[in-house]
Parts: structure tokens; C-alpha cells; sequence
């Protein structure tokens, strides 16, 4: 019936073969000439054996395409009657852990008032292994940030949320310090009432059940800007702070408790601070503090002032004149404490999954918490290595610079209520599809469709459900066949098609493959070509090209614009940009200007000589070609100074403006070459990105991986994730026994696992640097014999197979070794800190803290046995670089030239002689 009805649809189109071949054809004329008979008859027969041929070729085409339609078509079951519904459980706060005082602790306080109690560390913004719940109770106040001492040179966005590293906790009872009574809170944090008026995301059913009522601190010090303290200083002064509202918070209350300490040269009736939220003044209390004591205050946020993107404000109005006070006064000072918080109340939202909604719940880019994915151990094949690497790869795209938590286990009642669960494989290599709720069923290891038939074996399936009673959700890549399973893992990892997802299940059925993208086409970096304009190197958020940016007032901050150059990218002299901007009216021109730096280095500038304003200026400025890193930032900073300052130093400077036109224009001389290896290159990824679909690295793992090399396999396909962009991902995984010969000799490698099985072990025994048997090691300095080696090596050398590929090592002597390993390759802060070749890792404890600058121990080694140059240069260029770096030969060239032509002199001066003399 199906085919019929196909059939009959295709022929009311016009698609029917044997009809539209009858109306072509016709009988040949015949003539009244009796010879000629012969021969039309001929060619009546010849005509009809093609008409014949013609109509049998459309038919079978028609066959194929009714085939390819039905193929296409899966019978699907009945749609249950009930979507299933993700219901976040809030989580008892976690133990906190002991940790030094913070470096400046506040002015003792009066004697019938509180000190502040000491605080533990700063909540790790990568957790290998989610601690385990505790009762509530009343934690301490959290110390200050502390950061590496070198900082990672990492892409900042341009939008400061927190980042998530906490499970919500009970508010603690804020500490009564404050002098007034207006503003200090006397008892604990009430509960949200239920007449508050609160906010929710419109793409989130109703639900008729409700959850608990939680609440949740989110302290200062988890914002980088932070740090030790948030400092104000001058007669006004603002500092920012960047929230978000995760998705499913119905947020019922928030307060706002700001510790700080001022100058005690400030006047209580001049001096105040302010908070602002979302451009909303909250309240303000006077800075009439004693001796630099500690105050606290209280501030209610109404509720429908918190959206998806939050910012918090606060404000200090300094005086310590009562006629005029000087801005520069270095007495004009107020600092905001690191444990200043925002407690929430709110009201978690039951929420139905569907697939229009992914990667929500799986993972939330505004979650105030870091998101926390577990996998499902199957039984270990091709397909489970290929989809999960991608998959995970994928969402270190969505995350960027946000924290994921991964993890592995081997049943379902090891998931802990709000993680989100991953289960990738066929039936038969995950026996626990049979006890999830699924629309489909599940027979003899096969999924059935609605007609009872197995699902055809090209056919990929996803689904969403739930577990542990609907805290978990549960996200189920799958089919008949690993090609199925891996098919419907790469529609999630392809953005183009993920959009059109839809309700609790699909049948992916058909997938276009996406075309490798070249090798030089990075969208975070400048463009391939030399010459463009500033509208092509920088992007909106949507997407869209950048508009002409405009900055007002005196202290307008600079505008920062990444010019993130490629790895492979060596500047030569010559290159200028051409700056096209405006300015309004009412300047100084004596002391305004317009200044442009790279990484802060001033390179060129001009003054702003008309006080009536002028348009569409010119300023040409020399790129210097040493300066042009893959991570620099360019910044065009408008110093605007109004004509005439205002009395007491306070000026009116509103009218004050500059224009940034995206017309500006770059002209570049570059080439491409790079040396190799070199650890540094791998902070953007590079070799291992290009292209940056990452098809051209290939990641092995042992014939029996450990749960230790799966996870140290997930966490470097995040950090891949994280470092490229594209419209696919196309990254591979194999066991050593599955590396092909051609895959060996044509990827980028990533071994991973301990020295006994690290699938190439001519990694580590060649060059400087050597791992060896019974915790052996070697240098080409001596020889050592370790009784435990816990320490994990980073190392990457030229691929025996091709000198145009590298081998990166992810290894170790002990499994601790390699855990230290993806512990660097998961935080950001030790991440970029990579260079040379070989990377040695030390730690004094398992779990040691990203945010403590003594947490890991790194030595780096140059110790490569050979090197390689990729280049695409002029033979000039090589000849100049070959003098450049072996200056030492230059004075032996000269000396060897100089006596060439003086040997090649005498030689034509003895022939003139010998011609003269006969």
C-alpha cells in the first residue's frame, strides 16, 4: 500500500516515467513510395527496441527513488501521552575544604561586634569527582581568588559571568558588623515569600507539579575581576560585576550582602555606596565606618529586576573635604570584600525534554554551577569511540570558557541527582536501554519501530528520558548497527542540522556530510587573505557584522578588538593598518587624543586638533611584526578631555565622544612558517585544529583502556572543542589494535595511556627525554630508577611515519601520573602555560586547586631529537631566516666569497697576460 501510494503521488507530480516516455514517442510517417517500406519498418523496430530500453530505465529509477522514500519513512510508534519531565532536585552543600587565611584580613572589630571567621578555599572551577553531599549546615565565608602567576592568555568574553563551580548551598547568616540598623540584617535570610513576583523563561511549560524551595550564594570571589578585593577610588567610582539566572530558576528573592571596609578620611554625610542592578538603583548606605572597620549591608533586590544576564553595580561617592575634594587623593578609597554575596531563593522548574530545547538540559550556558555530564560505560567498540569523543568535543564549543565536569560509570544507580547522563551504543552494548522509559521498544537487542520491525540498520536514533526518579535526564544516542549510533551522534555535533530537532525522539534517517573547511580558515582568527577591513575580523554575538562603535566621556574604557593572528603565521615589516574614526565637539585639543596599542604597547596615535569635532579621519599606523601574536588584542583608546573642567575638579564630560568606524582597514605581510614541536603552538590547538574540524587528528587510547585514559580521551576532545570552530566535527578515536597504517601515516596522533601501554612507545624512548621499564629514566645527562613515579609527562615529537605530522603524549608511569595529566589538559590557567617539548607534571595532592598558584609543579624540557619546519615562503624568505639563525656562518661566508672572487680575479688577470704575451 505505502509503494501504491507513493506511486500515485509521484505520477500526479509529473515524476512518472512510462507516461511522460508514451507522450514522447510517435510513429514515423509513412510514404507512398512502396521501396522505402523497408527501411521505415526498420526503423519502426529500431524505435520501439529504445522506447522499451527507456521506459525499463525510468521504471528502475523510479523503483530506487520509491526505495530511498520508503527507507526514509520509519513506521514510528505511538507518541506517549506524557513527555518526560527533568525535575532538578537542589543539592545539600558539599564539605568544604581547609585552606590558608586570606593575604589581608580586615581591621579588628569593636568588641561587641563579630570578626570575620577564616575562610576556605575557592571552589575549584574543575572537579574530577563531585563531592560527596553532606547535611546542611552553615558554611564559612569563602577566601580570595588566587591565580598562577602566569596567567593563561586566554580569549576573554566580552560579557563577565561567573564562573560556575558550586552546587547550591543554604545561605549562611550574615554577619551583623554595620553601624546601622537600616542596613544590617539581624537574622538569617527569609525564606522567598509566595507573593514575590518573579521571572521564567517563556520557552518553559507550566507544570502543575512544584519542587522545593532552595536557595543559593553566589560569592564575590568567583568572579576573576574580583580577586582579593574589589577597590574603588577617587571622588566616583564604579566597579561591574557580570551574574547570570540559570534556566529553570524561578527566582522568588535575591539579596545582596556587601562586606566592605573604606578610608577613615571619608565624611559620613558626603560618602556613600550605591548598588545598581540591571540599571535599577537598590539602595545606599553612608560610609561612616571608624578605623577601616568592616561594615555589612543588606540590599533586597526586587526579583523581576533579575533576567538571563545581570548587572551588578557598585557605586562609591568618596569625600574628604566638606567644600571640595581632590580626585587624585590617594585617601579616597573604598574596597568591596571577596565574600560579599547574592543569596537566591528560588523555586526550581520541572521542565519537559525535548529536543528543541538541547543542549538544555544537558547543558546550561547560564548555569551558576558547573555543568556535570556522566557517560555510561558500554561495552568498548569503534562507535562508542568515535561518538563520544565528538559529542563531548561538541559541548567544549558551547562551553568556551565555562567549567564541565566529566565522569564515567559502569550502572545507572552510580548517576547523583543533577548530573546529566549520557548513554551512546546499540542495545547490545548497553544492556541497561531495556530498564529507561523509552518511546521505543526494545526486542532481542534490537529497536523496534511502530510496526513491530526492527529499526532499519542505516537508521540513527536519539531520545531523551529521565532516571533517579526524574533528577537525572538521561540523553540516549543509539541504533541497530554502529553506524547508526555514530550517525546520530554526528547530527547533534552539526549545528546546521541540530536546529531542526524536535519532540522526546528522532530518526535520523538521512545526513549530509559538511566539507572539511581548508586549512587556514580559523573563525576566531584573521582572515586567510592580507587585506580586509575591521568588520570581518570582528563579529556581534548573533553573528552579524560589526557596526561602527562609539565611547563617550573622558574615562571611556578602550575598544578592545581580538587580532588573534594563526600559529603559522611570521610577520615581516611593512605591515599598517589604516584607522578610519570621528569625534564630536566641545574638546581639548591640547590634551586629547587617540591612541592605538597592541597588548598594551603603545605603536600610534594622534591628536584630536579641532574643537568643532571632525568625521571620517585617517590615521595610519605601522604594525610592528614582532608584536603579532595569536593572542593579541588590539585596542583603540579615545583620551577625550573637555575644553573647559569643571569647578572642583569635577567635569561634565557626557558631551565628549569617538567613533570607531568598521571601515578600518588592514594591509598584512606575512607567510606561513612554523617550527615544530613546540608545546606553546598546542595553547590554540595547533597542529592538531587544522583543519578545524579537527578530521585531521586522530586520538588512540590502549587495546583495554582504563577508566583513567577514557576520561583523560574526553577531557582532550573537550579542550579541542573548546580551541576550534566549525560547522561539523569529524575528530576520530581508535584502539592501538584498530590504528590503520593509513590513518598512522596521514593524522596528527594523541596517544594516551601509561608507559606499558602507550600505543607508541617510540614516543617516549626517543629523544632527551625517555621513559623506560621499572620506573626508568633517562636524559642524555644520566640515568635514574624511581621506587614510585606519580609524576605525568606531556611530550610531543615529529611522527617517525610522516615529518610533516606530530605525535602528542598524554602518558605517564602510573595511572596517578596521568590524572595529573588531565588535570593540566582540563584547567585553563596551567593549560596555557604549556611551551617547549616535553612537559613534566608534579602535584601534592590528587585533587589539587586550579586557582592556587603552588597546586602543580610544571618543568619544561627542550629535549626534541629532531625538528621540523612547515613553511610557505619566498626562497628569499628562507635564505634570510638560514642567515638569521646561523649569524655565526656569516663571517666564514664572507671570508669564503671574498676568496672565491679574488681566485676568480687572478684566474682572468693571468689570461689578459697570457693573451698579451703572445
Amino acid at each position: 500500500m505505502k509503494r501504491l501510494f507513493l506511486r500515485s503521488q509521484l505520477k500526479k507530480a509529473g515524476l512518472h516515467g512510462r507516461d511522460r516516455t508514451q507522450r514522447r514517442l510517435g510513429l514515423p510517417r509513412m510514404t507512398s513510395l512502396m521501396r522505402l517500406f523497408i527501411l521505415c519498418g526498420t526503423l519502426v523496430l529500431v524505435l520501439a527496441m529504445s522506447a522499451s530500453f527507456v521506459v525499463a530505465q525510468s521504471d528502475r529509477g523510479l523503483k530506487q527513488q520509491e526505495d530511498q522514500l520508503i527507507r526514509q519513512i520509519v513506521p514510528l510508534p505511538n507518541a506517549p501521552s506524557k513527555a518526560p519531565i527533568y525535575k532538578p532536585v537542589p543539592a545539600p552543600a558539599p564539605q568544604p575544604e581547609s585552606a590558608p587565611p586570606p593575604e589581608r584580613q580586615p581591621a579588628p572589630a569593636p568588641k561587641q561586634e563579630r570578626a570575620p571567621e577564616p575562610a576556605p578555599p575557592q571552589r575549584q572551577r574543575y572537579n574530577p569527582e563531585p563531592a560527596e553531599p553532606a547535611p546542611r549546615r552553615e558554611p564559612a565565608e569563602p577566601a580570595p581568588r588566587r591565580e598562577p602567576t602566569e596567567p593563561a592568555p586566554r580569549r576573554e568574553p566580552a560579557y563577565e559571568a561567573p564562573p560556575p563551580a558550586r552546587r547550591a548551598e543554604p545561605a549562611p547568616e550574615p554577619e551583623t558588623t554595620s553601624g546601622s540598623d537600616e542596613t544590617e540584617p539581624s537574622d538569617n535570610v527569609s525564606e522567598p515569600s509566595d507573593n514575590a513576583e518573579a521571572t521564567e523563561p517563556s520557552d518553559t511549560p507550566k507544570v502543575a507539579e512544584s519542587l522545593p524551595k532552595a536557595q543559593y550564594a553566589l560569592e564575590f570571589n568567583r568572579s576573576p575581576v574580583v580577586g582579593n578585593r574589589l577597590r574603588l577610588r577617587g571622588v566616583y567610582s564604579e566597579a561591574r560585576l557580570g551574574f547570570t539566572r540559570p534556566r529553570g530558576w524561578k527566582v522568588q528573592s535575591v539579596k545582596a550582602v556587601i562586606r566592605y571596609q573604606h578610608s577613615p578620611a571619608l565624611i559620613a554625610n558626603r560618602s556613600n555606596l550605591t548598588l545598581r542592578v540591571n540599571g535599577t538603583s537598590i539602595g545606599s548606605v553612608p560610609l561612616n565606618r571608624k578605623e577601616s572597620q568592616v561594615g555589612q549591608a543588606a540590599f533586597t533586590i526586587p526579583a523581576n529586576l533579575i533576567q538571563d544576564y545581570n548587572d551588578l553595580i557598585v557605586v562609591a561617592q568618596q569625600n574628604n573635604d566638606p567644600k571640595c575634594s581632590d580626585p587624585s587623593d590617594v585617601t579616597l578609597w573604598t574596597e568591596v570584600l571577596p565574600d560579599s554575596k547574592l543569596i537566591f531563593g528560588y523555586q526550581p522548574q520541572p521542565t519537559p525534554l525535548n529536543f528543541s530545547r538541547y543542549p538544555y538540559p544537558f547543558f546550561d550556558d547560564l548555569s551558576l554551577d558547573t555543568n556535570r555530564i556522566v557517560y555510561l560505560l558500554p561495552k568498548l567498540n569503534e562507535s562508542w569511540l568515535t561518538a563520544a569523543p565528538r559529542l563531548q568535543a561538541a559541548l567544549g564549543r558551547l562551553a568556551d570558557f565555562r567549567p564541565i565536569d566529566t565522569r564515567l560509570v559502569k550502572d545507572l544507580n552510580q548517576v547523583k541527582s543533577n548530573e546529566r547522563l549520557v548513554v551512546i551504543g546499540t542495545p547490545a552494548d548497553q544492556p541497561a536501554l531495556k530498564s529507561l522509559d523509552l518511546p521505543f521498544k526494545i526486542s532481542a537487542n534490537k529497536i523496534l519501530d511502530g510496526s513491530k520491525n526492527p529499526l532499519p540498520e542505516e537508521s540513527g536514533l536519539l531520545m531523551l528520558t529521565t532516571a533517579q526518579k526524574g533528577s537525572v535526564p538521561v540523553l540516549v544516542v543509539t541504533g541497530n548497527s554502529p553506524q547508526a549510533v555514530t550517525k546520530a551522534a554526528q547530527f547533534l555535533v552539526q549545528p546546521d542540522t541540530s536546529k531542526i530537532g524536535t519532540g522526546p525522539a528522532i530518526v535520523v534517517s538521512d545526513l549530509k556530510n559538511v566539507p572539511t573547511p581548508p586549512l587556514r580558515q580559523w573563525p576566531r582568527y584573521l582572515p586567510e587573505k592580507n587585506s580586509f577591513t575591521l568588520s570581518e575580523i570582528k563579529k556581534q554575538p548573533n553573528g552579524k557584522p560589526l557596526q561602527d562603535i562609539t565611547v563617550r566621556g573622558s574615562g571611556a574604557p578602550p575598544i578592545e578588538i581580538d587580532f588573534r593572528a594563526l600559529p603559522d603565521d611570521q610577520f615581516t615589516r611593512g605591515s599598517h593598518m589604516n584607522l578610519n574614526y570621528s569625534y564630536g565637539p566641545q574638546i581639548n585639543p591640547r590634551t586629547s587624543a587617540v591612541e592605538v596599542l597592541l597588548d598594551n604597547n603603545f605603536i600610534g596615535g594622534a591628536r584630536l586638533t579641532s574643537e568643532d569635532g571632525a568625521t571620517r579621519q585617517n590615521l595610519k599606523v605601522d604594525l610592528p611584526a614582532n608584536l603579532i601574536r595569536s593572542d593579541s588584542k588590539l585596542q583603540i583608546a579615545f583620551r577625550l578631555n573637555p575644553r573647559e573642567p569643571g569647578q572642583c575638579g569635577k567635569v561634565t564630560d557626557q558631551q565628549l565622544t569617538g567613533t570607531l568606524h568598521t571601515d578600518s582597514n588592514f594591509n598584512l605581510n606575512r607567510e606561513n612558517s612554523v617550527q615544530l614541536p613546540n608545546l606553546e603552538l598546542l595553547r590554540t590547538g595547533f597542529p592538531l585544529t587544522a583543519p578545524q574540524d579537527l578530521s585531521g587528528t586522530a586520538i588512540v587510547v590502549p587495546n583495554s583502556p582504563s577508566e583513567t585514559d577514557l576520561l583523560t580521551l574526553l577531557t582532550f576532545s573537550e579542550r579541542l572543542g573548546r580551541l576550534s570552530q566549525a560547522d561539523s566535527i569529524k575528530l576520530n578515536a581508535y584502539t592501538t589494535q584498530g590504528l590503520s597504517d593509513d590513518i598512522r601515516k596521514k593524522n596528527h596522533l594523541v596517544g594516551i595511556g601509561i608507559r606499558e601501554k602507550f600505543p607508541f612507545p617510540e614516543a617516549l624512548e626517543s629523544g632527551g627525554f625517555r621513559l623506560s621499564e621499572a620506573f626508568s629514566r633517562q636524559t642524555n645527562q644520566g640515568s635514574i630508577q624511581t621506587l614510585a613515579d606519580e609524576q605525568g609527562v606531556i611530550k610531543e615529537v615529529i611522527s617517525p611515519e610522516n615529518s610533516d605530522r606530530v605525535i602528542l603524549a598524554l602518558s605517564a608511569q602510573s595511572e596517578p601520573g596521568l590524572e595529573k595529566v588531565r588535570q593540566i589538559v582540563s584547567k585553563d590557567p596551567w593549560f596555557f602555560q604549556l611551551r617547549e617539548d616535553t612537559v613534566l607534571v608534579a602535584a601534592d595532592r590528587q585533587d589539587a586547586l586550579s586557582y592556587d598558584p603552588d597546586a602543580y609543579k610544571l618543568e619544561f624540557l627542550e629535549r626534541a631529537p629532531s625538528t621540523k619546519r612547515l613553511e610557505n615562503t619566498t626562497p628569499l624568505s628562507k635564505v634570510s631566516r638560514f642567515l638569521q639563525e646561523h649569524w655565526f656562518l656569516l663571517p666564514a661566508g664572507i671570508i669564503a666569497i671574498a676568496l672565491l672572487l679574488y681566485g676568480i680575479a687572478q684566474l682572468y688577470l693571468k689570461r689578459l697576460t697570457d693573451q698579451k704575451s703572445h
